[in-house]
């Protein structure tokens, strides 16, 4: 393995204020997404009567993580999976409801830092791309084995890919010559297609990978099923804290959230509520969280980062 950056935990001091409410008292907690384990080391140090069942996919990152929480292991367990399954995962410890949730999405700094994971298109390895190295579907064989229209649907839904259609159809002739394998292969493909960048535009290759990435790792219906069961988890007082960053993700996020925290959802003019919904959840901050400008001096890979809060009724 190459040598990874240094992870540093985004919003960390927002989040740990988002759970200053656990106090010194017995409480149960899942981090979701524990990666290198730095929110989660935060939160222990803080409140030393807490338990942590810290879920990831990727089994290089609880390695990681069980290095960073062995000051605390006896509170600590870990399991490799994915965090939509977290009931299962609580339940097989006998929890059966637990005072906290935190979901920090998307990609860690090692695995963007290690170019044999395919992740960054600025370093050259494998297109791999798999959070868990469990699982069978590589982005390289998604490129090579998906149909045009599948290829066209994952840049524009999951990148807002503007060139979608054109990239896909290069990347099906592409792929008559000869597979599509390394990072370099999709990286020139998306600089012939999407050509000269317009001021202010991103990198070409950047929304073609983030794209490639969600749709290897259904990010997506990940999250659909995760906010689901995390509020089903949390005691009523209880909070989840999702960290998200793009707009997909947070677009999710915020509605699940609102959604869950309306009344009534009847068509207007009714006389009375036939639908018998009642609010679930309360938003503690109705306004995202962003990173401080201190934060993003610091720490550039803070700047997409946005955080969302909400405590069970």
């Amino acid at each position: 393995m190459t040598e990874t950056a240094v992870h540093i935990p985004v919003l960390f001091e927002e989040v740990m204020a988002a759970f200053d409410g656990l106090g010194d008292r017995p409480a149960r907690l899942i981090d979701g997404t524990l990666g290198n384990g730095g929110h989660a080391a935060g939160l222990l140090k803080r409140h030393p009567r807490l338990e942590l069942l810290g879920i990831d996919r990727d089994d290089e990152a609880l390695e990681r993580a069980a290095r960073t929480l062995a000051f605390a292991a006896d509170r600590v367990r870990l399991r490799h999976g994915v965090y939509s399954e977290l009931a299962t995962c609580a339940g097989e410890l006998g929890w059966t409801e637990v005072d906290g949730v935190l979901l920090d999405l998307g990609v860690s700094s090692p695995q963007l830092d290690t170019a044999e994971r395919g992740f960054s298109w600025r370093l050259e390895g494998p297109l791999d791309m798999r959070m868990d190295r469990r699982s069978p579907l590589t982005a390289s064989r998604l490129l090579n084995r998906a149909s045009e229209e599948e290829l066209e649907r994952i840049f524009r839904d999951y990148g807002e890919v503007r060139a979608s259609r054109r990239l896909a159809q290069r990347i099906v002739r592409r792929r008559t010559e000869r597979p599509l394998a390394t990072v370099r292969d999709l990286v020139e493909l998306c600089d012939e297609v999407m050509g000269r960048r317009r001021p202010g535009e991103l990198p070409n290759p950047t929304l073609p990978f983030q794209a490639l990435r969600i749709a290897v790792n259904d990010e997506l219906g990940e999250l659909e099923r995760g906010l689901a069961e995390a509020l089903a988890q949390l005691r009523p007082g209880g909070r989840l804290a999702v960290i998200s960053f793009h707009s997909l993700e947070d677009r999710m996020v915020k509605q699940f959230l609102r959604y869950r925290a309306a009344g009534c959802v009847c068509p207007p003019g009714l006389p009375v509520c036939v639908c018998g919904k009642r609010p679930e959840l309360r938003e503690v901050s109705r306004k995202v969280i962003t990173a401080s400008p201190e934060e993003l001096a610091a720490n550039r890979r803070a700047a997409s980062a946005r955080l969302r809060v909400a405590e069970k009724l």
